[in-house]
């Protein structure tokens, strides 16, 4: 039991430095989309460009592909739980 919470616990800090790592650069992306988009003068209106990037990535905090990246705790945790609990208990 002793060895499966220090595994959890390493797999914790690992996938928090993968997840970090992961909304860094996906933020990062949409940014640089964002000002590529501007700068090509695509339909964008009359907003300067720090507003223009302000409010995509305002929409990017809500959408669903940052939410998506929370599955780098959730999918390997839940994967070597079941491991565990197949190797012991079955």
């Amino acid at each position: 039991m002793i060895a499966a919470i220090r595994l959890f616990a390493m797999a914790f800090i690992i996938l928090t430095v993968v997840f970090v790592f992961l909304s860094v650069r996906n933020r990062w992306r949409a940014r640089r989309r964002l000002e590529a988009e501007f700068d090509s003068g695509q339909d964008i209106g009359e907003t300067d460009r720090d507003t223009y990037i302000q409010e995509g990535l305002k929409d990017y905090e809500g959408s669903l592909r940052r939410k998506l990246i929370f599955a780098v705790y959730i999918v390997p945790l839940f994967i070597v739980a079941t491991m565990i609990y197949v190797t012991n208990f079955m």
